[in-house]
C-alpha cells in the first residue's frame, strides 16, 4: 500500500529510507483526474517488485513546501527517490508500459529477475507471468531444445506468430522432425552460427524451383523462417549479416 507523506514525515519515509530501498514518490491532487488514472499502474508496478520498492503519496495542495522544493509545477509528477536524492523522474498519466520501464530502472521485476536467472523452471515460470512476451518463449525453447524436448519447445513459441526468433525456432522443430537440415541444427546446437547458416543457406538453394512443380514451397519457407530466426538476433550492422541476408534474397527469388 502507499504511504502518504506529509513535509514533516517527507525526511524519514523518503530521504532516509532511500538509502536503503528505492522510493517513488508521487505528487498527487484529489482533483486531479490524471492523477487518479496514474495510480492503479503506480500501485501495480510495486506489488509487482514484491517488496523491493515503497510508493509515497504526497498531496501538493497539503504540502506546498515540498512541491516548491523539488519543482513540481504540473501533477501527476512521479520522482525516484535513491540514496537520498532524485535518481529519475516523470510527468503526467504515461502509459503502463512506460510505468514500467520507469520501475525497471530502479529493480528489476519479477520476471526479469527470472528470465536473468536462465534456468528452465524459472523460465517456465516467467513465461506463465508474462505469456505475451516472446523474448521468455524463446529462451524457454532453447532450454528445452537443450534436453531434447522438441514438443515442448514447439509449444513454448507456437503462440508467437510475427516473432522472427519463435518462429524460427517452431521451423527448427517440424524441419527436423522430418530429418532436413540437421547437420546445420547440431551445428547451431554447438554455437556455430554461421556453419549452421552456411548449410541452411545450401538446403534453400538445392531447393530452389527452377519451375519444378514437385518442390515443397513449405520446405523452402521453414527453411527461411529458421534462418531468419537467427539473423534477427545478430547485430544488424554485422557486415556478415548483411551478406547472409542478400544471400538469403538471391536463394529465394
Amino acid at each position: 500500500m502507499p504511504v502518504d507523506v506529509s513535509e514533516e514525515t517527507f525526511e524519514r519515509e523518503v530521504i532516509e529510507r532511500s538509502r536503503q530501498i528505492p522510493v517513488v514518490v508521487d505528487f498527487w491532487a484529489e482533483w486531479c483526474g490524471p492523477c487518479r488514472a496514474l495510480t492503479p499502474a503506480l500501485e501495480a508496478a510495486v506489488a509487482a517488485r514484491d517488496g523491493k520498492v515503497v510508493l509515497a503519496k504526497v498531496d501538493v495542495d497539503a504540502n506546498q513546501g515540498l512541491s516548491a522544493r523539488y519543482g513540481v509545477q504540473g501533477i501527476p509528477a512521479v520522482k525516484a527517490f535513491r540514496d537520498g536524492a532524485v535518481a529519475s523522474e516523470f510527468v503526467g498519466a504515461v502509459s503502463k508500459p512506460k510505468v514500467e520501464a520507469f520501475f525497471d530502472a530502479l529493480v528489476p521485476s519479477r520476471t526479469d529477475e527470472l528470465l536473468a536467472a536462465g534456468d528452465e523452471l524459472s523460465l517456465r515460470e516467467a513465461s506463465e507471468l508474462e505469456p505475451r512476451q516472446a523474448d521468455i518463449a524463446v529462451a524457454l525453447a532453447r532450454k528445452r531444445l537443450e534436453r531434447g524436448a522438441e514438443d515442448q519447445a514447439l509449444e513454448a513459441v507456437e503462440p508467437h506468430v510475427g516473432d522472427f526468433a519463435a518462429e524460427g525456432i517452431a521451423a527448427r522443430v517440424r524441419l527436423k522432425r522430418q530429418g532436413i537440415a540437421v547437420e546445420a541444427f547440431d551445428a547451431l546446437d554447438r554455437g556455430e552460427r554461421d556453419a549452421a547458416l552456411e548449410a541452411l543457406l545450401g538446403e534453400l538453394e538445392a531447393r530452389r524451383p527452377f519451375g519444378d512443380p514437385k518442390v515443397d514451397e513449405e520446405t523452402r519457407e521453414q527453411l527461411r523462417r529458421v534462418i531468419v530466426g537467427i539473423l534477427s538476433e545478430a547485430a544488424p550492422d554485422d557486415p556478415a549479416t548483411r551478406d547472409y541476408r542478400r544471400r538469403l534474397a538471391t536463394a529465394l527469388y
